[in-house]
């Protein structure tokens, strides 16, 4: 899926920090490339919150420093100078001081398993890796779900040429394509189409376990809040982001009870006549600001939107030029309209970071291949969508085809950091700069506490640019 930033501009586009001495890290806006720092350690390291800011984008006078190192949320960095906090309507403890990272068991790691036994058994012609006549039934099956995923949006599209070809067929294809003009379906919030029961197909579980693919759970989400997903990075078609927010196969319902995740794309998705109504029977909604707020907005035992969440793909097409096998650059400095919209909305921000999201496919480098990343860019400039150059595995070989790689992908959800209600339609812009910081140190520590073990044969560092 490829999506985007609801902020104005094109396309959409985020550190942890504890140790002794104290180590302050700034965000410069300017900036254009930030690697994820560390104190030499294996510890991560802690930012110390400073400058903190009202609400109504004034500044507040800095509170002496606390003995506990943890990172607070963000109604704790805004209301830290000791004064009187204003009314709110769901009152917090604003000095709650962040909870480390657990640390995931390694049963409940995914590695790689019976794939690199069975590629061991392949036959090599033309110095092309064949799969082996005798492959398990379900690893054929694995296959054909993630075939018919990547083909989806080829196959529901062809699917309503056929049946223009059919005359008979003409009286209802005029009215829904009449429906289809004027549907705002994808945007409205109510969420009429979502099928639970499509979500949970065996299909996706066959898809997930391809990979295989694991959503791990740091942190309790409550079912009275309202919670904006940003999910990196964006790989080459974010299967991580399609397996945890649009199906049930990973186990979201289950391991965050009472909250609603809607995954969202482009728009123009939702002008592909067939494709449409699928992506809506998943809960895929649209990435507009209209979307957002309206899904944010309602839903819920008081209709104001408890318990709704919004998953985002932050990077959006253009970071989709930036997947490559070992390394993750996300583009993340110049991204702030999600921020925006969850200063607007009230809603908690959640950080989510796929290890080996970018392992799924190879595509050509940017160094080696400048005239394609040219044309790319030109493409995603105009069109505001691109083609990677990648290329994967096939359906019966293991080095030529677009199928993408039977690698592990764990999607690590991250510690929220909360909103103290509503900013209103236009939020201060200090506000959404500190909140911007506070979400990009959050991902540097996610990045920091499990990347020697999700991450371990990496070939660079987390890298931010804009």
């Amino acid at each position: 899926m490829t999506s985007n930033d609801p902020s104005a501009g094109p396309a959409l586009d985020l550190s942890q920090v504890h140790g002794s001495p104290e180590k302050v890290v700034t965000v410069a806006n300017t900036s254009t490339e930030r690697v994820a720092s560390t104190n030499g350690s294996s510890t991560p390291v802690k930012v110390n919150v400073s400058d903190q800011i009202k609400p109504n984008g004034e500044p507040r006078k800095r509170k002496p420093a606390q003995s506990n190192e943890s990172s607070r949320s963000y109604a704790a960095a805004a209301s830290a100078d000791g004064e009187p906090d204003r009314p709110r309507s769901n009152k917090r403890q604003d000095e709650k001081e962040d909870e480390e990272y657990p640390i995931i068991k390694k049963g409940s790691t995914i590695r790689r398993g019976t794939s690199q036994t069975n590629e061991a058994e392949a036959w090599e012609a033309g110095g092309v890796r064949f799969a082996p006549i005798q492959v398990p039934l379900v690893r054929r099956l694995q296959t054909a779900a993630v075939l018919f995923h990547c083909m989806s949006i080829i196959l529901f599209v062809s699917a309503f040429w056929f049946t223009c070809a059919n005359p008979f067929a003409w009286p209802i294809l005029i009215p829904y394509l009449i429906h289809l003009s004027t549907s705002t379906a994808s945007m409205d919030g109510n969420l009429a189409y979502r099928s639970e029961w499509l979500r949970s197909l065996p299909l996706w579980t066959l898809f997930a376990s391809y990979f295989p693919a694991k959503l791990h759970k740091t942190h309790d989400l409550s079912p009275e809040r309202k919670y904006i997903f940003g999910y990196h990075p964006h790989g080459i078609i974010s299967h991580g982001a399609w397996l945890s927010f649009a199906t049930n196969a990973l186990g979201f319902a289950d391991k965050f009870p009472g909250i609603t995740n809607s995954l969202l794309t482009l728009e123009s998705n939702f002008r592909l006549p067939f494709y449409r109504d699928w992506l809506l029977l998943m809960g895929i909604r649209s990435v507009s600001k209209e979307s957002i707020w309206n899904t944010l907005s309602k839903g819920g035992p008081n209709n104001d939107g408890a318990g709704r969440a919004v998953s985002i793909v932050i990077g959006g097409a253009r970071e989709s030029l930036e997947a490559q096998p070992g390394s993750l650059r996300l583009i993340l400095e110049g991204r702030k309209g999600f921020v925006k919209m969850a200063l607007r909305t009230g809603s908690d921000l959640v950080p989510v970071l796929a290890f080996g999201e970018n392992d799924l496919y190879d595509q050509l480098s940017p160094t080696t291949h400048p005239l394609v990343h040219k044309i790319q860019k030109f493409m995603l400039k105009v069109f505001k969508f691109t083609v990677p150059a990648l290329h994967g595995r096939g359906v019966l070989n293991y080095d030529v085809g677009l199928m993408p790689y039977r690698r592990p992908v764990n999607i690590v959800v991250g510690k929220p950091i909360e909103v103290d209600g509503p900013h209103g339609n236009q939020p201060a812009q200090a506000d959404i700069d500190r909140l911007h910081e506070l979400y990009v140190e959050e991902i540097e520590r996610l990045w920091n506490e499990y990347k020697d073990q999700f991450a371990s044969g990496r070939t660079s560092e987390l890298k931010l640019i804009s």
